[in-house]
């Protein structure tokens, strides 16, 4: 009787996990690179829009001034153990003028209280007299451009969107490792392709060196 091979059974043990790993390689590139394909375009445009802000129209600042009163039952008087009504003065600004983003600062002193917001391309900023509860509230916007340049330095958006960008950051890894590997596996492409990786990097670090100050 005579048994015949097939062709991946007569393959040396490390040959077969050498394609496995490539056929895994390939998968995970192809996979990542579409799971993150919004991810890395959004970085990639507010990119643009993050180094060279004048040249949108988004970016122009718009800025309003209100005035209004609170309850100065809510800003007790300074004393040893007076405390002002944080949430309430809160909640009352919010809802009075619509104002957003997260509570940043909530200072307060004998003469008056500072209530800060900020929020990806906006702040607003209100200044609160302890004796008659009157204040004034700066309400500051950049516009979308301002929002999404904020969102891709993870500025005053929040952990979750924090947790947004830290994912993806570790995709564009994942997608350039595993290009760089698959290389590798391409026998007529690997040493042209290696020697333009390295050149891509020497070109990064030549501006870096001589065009940084």
């Amino acid at each position: 009787m005579i048994v015949t091979e097939t062709p991946a059974a007569g393959r040396p043990r490390r040959r077969r996990l050498a394609i496995r790993f490539a056929a895994f390689i390939r998968w995970l590139h192809i996979y990542v690179s579409m799971f993150g394909l919004i991810a890395v375009l959004f970085f990639s445009v507010t990119g643009v829009t993050l180094n060279h802000p004048d040249w949108f129209l988004g970016e122009m600042e718009s800025r309003s001034d209100v005035e209004g009163r609170i309850d100065p039952k809510l800003l007790i008087p300074a004393s040893p153990s007076g405390e002002v009504a944080k949430l309430e003065v809160v909640e009352h600004l919010r809802k009075a003028h619509d104002v957003r983003g997260a509570l940043v600062e909530f200072k307060v002193d004998d003469a008056e209280c500072l209530v800060a917001f900020k929020g990806p391309g906006y702040a607003a900023d209100a200044f609160i007299n302890r004796d008659d509860g009157k204040y004034t509230l700066s309400q500051t916007a950049h516009g979308l451009v301002g929002v999404i340049n904020d969102l891709h330095k993870g500025r005053d958006s929040g952990p979750v969107w924090s947790l947004v960008v830290d994912v993806s950051a570790l995709l564009l890894v994942v997608i350039s490792l595993s290009g760089l590997i698959l290389i590798f596996y391409l026998k007529l492409r690997r040493v042209p392709g290696v020697v333009v990786a390295i050149a891509g990097g020497f070109v990064v670090g030549l501006l870096y060196w001589f065009g940084v100050p």
